[in-house]
């Protein structure tokens, strides 16, 4: 599962936890998060997030 960072704050968004706080459910992808879903921390949308390589 790839793994997103929130450019402004350093979040992560790991698949594998979800966001059960944005009613996120474990195991959803980030392109399947709906498109108004805003990063936990700092509330910037998914456009500021990018692919993190491992």
């Amino acid at each position: 599962m790839k793994k997103y960072l929130c450019i402004p704050c350093g979040y992560i968004y790991d698949p594998a936890e979800g966001d059960p706080d944005g009613d996120i459910a474990p195991g959803t992808e980030f392109e399947d998060i709906p498109d108004d879903w805003v990063c936990p921390i700092c509330f910037v949308g998914k456009e500021d997030f990018e692919l993190i390589e491992e």
